[in-house]
């Protein structure tokens, strides 16, 4: 098992506060593990047991305490002392008006709770109507290339080679590692795919119309890091003889977002220092996912390589936009707290037709922060004060 110390040393200074601590992340993308992992590292620090409460809403064991007075009960039965409790909640959208237990439980009683759950909207609707600045969140995502080399042991260079080309290609949802062959991968995301569909979104949102949602992911997963065009998307399924309005096919992009299939990345006008509104481009949470398609697959190198870099600069607590310039664009304006950067992705700098689209892309950016370039090739391009880095020595260097 992987420690998940990313997660764990930006969450252990809370431990024993009592603001909220939330994880949110994609179904299965090791949200539970991290809880185990919290509760092992009390039990180490001499946390009695009987002061650490776990309850999995996923479990049928626990169907009855999805009912919002009958967890409350339940909880405050189990708190016998002052001393400081630890209670975990997992799954927690499973609940019924969950944020009111859990605002009563951090208001009345000596606790630490600590909740997870697969939508985003816990970071929204639901945590402002009670705890609103009363907790702190963590985005919980697939195992980083980082975190798979640790898991397998992989080290040298041929390995490495090979095992990016196995994580282009499967992704990083921590259980697929257990899979022995490429039917049990396939068969173990479309699994995951369809808890994500029927339980994030079909039955959170109420959808008829399952099948449009599929060929809406399915139009996403073959088209991946690519700007979204709902006009394109609804042509696209005229010439499918498929009639579909604006309007359905953006609530739709909101419902797979929302339950973290998906990214939305919005795009930063450089020079008027803004926000482009409605212009945006979708990265998906894992590249395994793109396995679930029985046919009508192509292989996207560069696309995928640019949703990689995507998904490491969440995982390091980055907030990413996409940049525009005049006549082109940036790939990826990464700031976190004080710091910023900007980055292109390229699949290989293959001649000096490409070296100048991908290092000039920068001529116009006016300010000295640090900037990439990221592809595969093993050779070092770096001038003008434009750092190159291979993409596979970026994704494990320390941060």
């Amino acid at each position: 098992m992987v420690k998940r110390e990313r997660y764990l040393k930006e969450i252990r200074p809370f431990y024993n506060q009592e603001l909220i601590k939330v994880l949110v992340g994609i179904r299965r993308s090791g949200k539970s593990v991290t809880l185990t992992q919290i509760m092992d590292e009390l039990k180490e620090d001499g946390i009695d047991e009987k002061h650490i409460i776990y309850i999995n809403f996923e479990d049928f064991d626990y169907e009855e305490y999805t009912n919002p007075k009958e967890l409350n009960k339940y909880i405050k039965e189990k708190i016998t002392d002052t001393k400081k409790y630890y209670i975990f909640f997992d799954e927690i959208q499973n609940v019924e008006s969950w944020e009111k237990v859990v605002n009563s439980l951090r208001a009345t009683k000596n606790t630490s709770v600590f909740i997870t759950g697969s939508n985003s909207d816990l970071l929204s609707s639901d945590l402002a109507t009670h705890i609103a600045g009363r907790y702190v969140s963590f985005r919980v995502t697939p195992f980083t290339f980082k975190e798979v080399c640790e898991l397998l042991h992989k080290n040298n260079k041929k390995d490495l080679d090979d095992l990016f080309q196995d994580y282009i290609k499967w992704g990083g949802m921590p259980q697929r590692f257990m899979q022995l062959d490429d039917t049990s991968r396939k068969i173990y995301l479309r699994d995951i795919y369809d808890s994500i569909i029927m339980k994030d979104i079909v039955k959170r949102f109420n959808i008829k119309d399952i099948d449009l949602l599929n060929r809406i992911v399915t139009y996403i997963l073959t088209t991946p890091s690519q700007t979204f065009s709902g006009e394109k998307l609804r042509k696209y399924f005229e010439s499918d003889s498929r009639s579909v309005s604006l309007e359905t096919l953006y609530n739709y992009m909101d419902y797979l977002t929302r339950s973290n299939l998906i990214s939305k990345v919005e795009r930063f006008d450089l020079r008027g220092k803004r926000i482009l509104t409605g212009k945006y481009k979708y990265y998906l949470t894992d590249l395994g996912f793109t396995n679930i398609l029985s046919e009508g697959k192509r292989e996207q190198i560069g696309a995928y390589l640019e949703n990689i870099v995507y998904n490491e600069l969440v995982a390091r607590g980055y907030k990413v936009n996409t940049g525009n310039i005049e006549n082109g664009e940036i790939d990826f304006i990464a700031t976190r707290f004080n710091e910023k950067i900007y980055i292109q992705v390229a699949y290989v700098l293959s001649d000096e037709t490409v070296i100048e689209r991908e290092f000039g892309a920068f001529k116009k950016v006016e300010d000295n922060y640090p900037k990439y370039v990221i592809s595969t090739d093993k050779y070092d391009f770096s001038q003008d004060g434009i750092i190159h880095k291979n993409i596979i020595d970026w994704l494990l260097e320390e941060e």
